[in-house]
């Protein structure tokens, strides 16, 4: 007999892990989450999202952020279907896209993994820095913007080909998802994980510090692992595989906690 919830509606159940990656990225960024994932009864989706992966970044442009909004919220839906929930890991914009799934659906998000959210960018120009306030006007006299991946040990990293450059109106898109975030995120309940790196190139440290504070999960269902050598790419740089290890040991702490309280 399928269980009921006192709204008369089946109740949910732990069914999938979503799994986003990061603003020019594309399924190479995140493909080492797959294998130990799938040890898991889970059914698993990665959505390529809105103008990535194509040979050219010129593919981002027009993109808005509720464009991918709306691919990972179709992710999620196929993914749970009308009696199941979803870990929704997240890694850089792509936490940014978790959170808002989390804000928005809360009903179908069970926890979140947060790679190296981007709260707080290191570039000056980002919202919350300094200089946000022109990057508006600099989108009217340069169209694109160069999109350096770094690692902190290349020789010890994975290499995701991915775009170079971004159209600068794409890249506000981007902002704008950020600020909007950041607006709605203490709407977040849910169990959460942040992984963080205390050095890196993209994102600045306090990001994970800040959202802590900011989500209105329990103080004991939500944490940081930090990391000291890897750069933004965490799970293909020199850390990756304690990136995974943390990643997947947190889904089957969901999986396990529904075990015991079915």
């Amino acid at each position: 007999m399928t269980q009921r919830g006192t709204n008369g509606l089946p109740e949910r159940r732990l069914t999938g892990v979503v799994i986003l990656h990061g603003f020019t990225a594309n399924l190479e960024s995140v493909r080492e989450l797959f294998a130990p994932l799938g040890r898991f009864d889970l059914k698993i989706d990665a959505p390529l999202l809105r103008g990535h992966g194509a040979s050219s970044p010129d593919e981002l442009r027009g993109v808005t952020w509720p464009e991918w909004l709306e691919d990972a919220e179709r992710s999620l839906d196929a993914l749970t279907g009308s009696d199941g929930t979803a870990v929704v890991i997240g890694h850089s914009m792509g936490a940014l896209l978790a959170l808002q799934l989390a804000a928005r659906r809360p009903e179908l998000v069970d926890s979140l993994v947060l790679a190296t959210p981007p709260i707080r960018l290191t570039s000056p120009l980002g919202p919350g820095r300094p200089l946000n306030c022109i990057a508006p006007l600099i989108s009217h006299v340069v169209d694109r913007w160069d999109m350096e991946a770094k690692f902190a040990d290349p020789a010890n990293a994975i290499m995701p080909k991915q775009y170079e450059w971004a159209p600068t109106r794409t890249i506000l898109s981007m902002f704008d998802l950020l600020h909007d975030t950041t607006r709605i995120m203490h709407r977040v309940r849910v169990p959460t994980q942040i992984l963080h790196c205390r050095s890196e190139s993209i994102v600045l440290p306090e990001s994970a510090d800040i959202l802590l504070r900011s989500l209105a999960t329990p103080p004991e269902k939500k944490s940081i692992v930090w990391f000291e050598k890897t750069d933004h790419q965490i799970f293909c740089d020199c850390e990756r595989q304690a990136a995974v290890e943390a990643a997947v040991r947190f889904v089957a702490s969901r999986v396990h906690q529904q075990s015991v309280n079915p």
